[in-house]
C-alpha cells in the first residue's frame, strides 16, 4: 500500500510540476539585426585634349590642352601624366607644365621630370576634378607649345611623315594609402601603376 501511494503521490507532484513548468515565462531579449554593408572604392580617370592640325610655324605658339580629369567618387589618388617627346621635339619646340605638378624625377633640380613624369595628389571628391597638364598664357589659358624662333626651313624640309616631333600625354592613377595608417611615396605610387611583365 505504501507503495502504491508513493508512486500516486510521485505522479501527481509530476503533473503538478509540469502544469506549473507549462506556464512559467522566462525573460528573454533579440537585438535589432545590424548589416555591415562593404561597398567597392575606385579611382576613375580620363585624358582629353582638343584635337587640331598642329602646324609648326617657328616663333609661334600652338594651343595644346591636355586635361585629366579625376572623376567624382574617386578615392584619394596620386595622379600622374608621363609626357613622351619624340623625333627631336626639344629641337623644335618648347612647354612648361602647369602648375601643381611636381616633376617625379629631377636629378639636377631644374622643376623638369628626367624621366617626364609629373604627379599631384588629388582628394577624394564627389565632384569631376580637371588638371590642365601645360601651362598657358592670356591666348592659351589652357596650356601652349611654342615653336623655337631658331627653326629654319631647312629644318623643317628635312622633316618626314615618320619624322615629324611629337608629344604624347598618357595619365594614370594609383590609390593614395597603403593602409589605415600609412601612405604609398610618390615613387611607390608610379611603380604602382606600371605593367608586371
Amino acid at each position: 500500500m505504501k507503495k502504491k501511494t508513493f508512486v500516486l503521490l510521485l505522479a501527481l507532484v509530476l503533473i503538478a510540476g509540469a502544469a506549473v513548468g507549462g506556464t512559467l515565462a522566462w525573460l528573454t531579449a533579440k537585438s535589432d539585426t545590424v548589416v555591415n554593408t562593404f561597398t567597392t572604392s575606385d579611382i576613375e580617370i580620363t585624358l582629353a585634349e582638343t584635337t587640331a592640325a598642329y602646324k609648326m610655324i617657328p616663333g609661334c605658339t600652338i594651343a595644346k590642352d591636355p586635361k585629366v580629369t579625376v572623376k567624382a567618387g574617386s578615392e584619394k589618388c596620386y595622379l600622374f601624366v608621363k609626357i613622351e617627346e619624340l623625333n627631336s621635339f626639344s629641337s623644335f619646340m618648347t612647354y612648361t607644365v602647369a602648375a601643381g605638378w611636381t616633376a617625379l624625377n629631377d636629378a639636377d633640380s631644374d622643376g623638369v621630370a628626367d624621366d617626364g613624369v609629373y604627379y599631384r595628389v588629388v582628394e577624394a571628391s564627389n565632384q569631376n576634378q580637371v588638371f590642365y597638364v601645360l601651362k598657358g598664357d592670356t591666348t592659351y589659358p589652357n596650356g601652349l607649345v611654342t615653336v623655337k624662333d631658331t627653326v629654319t626651313k631647312a629644318d623643317m624640309n628635312g622633316l618626314t611623315e615618320s619624322t615629324y616631333p611629337t608629344l604624347t600625354f598618357t595619365a594614370y592613377a594609383s590609390q593614395f594609402s597603403k593602409n589605415n595608417t600609412e601612405s604609398f611615396t610618390a615613387a611607390e605610387a608610379w611603380t604602382n601603376v606600371q605593367p608586371t611583365t
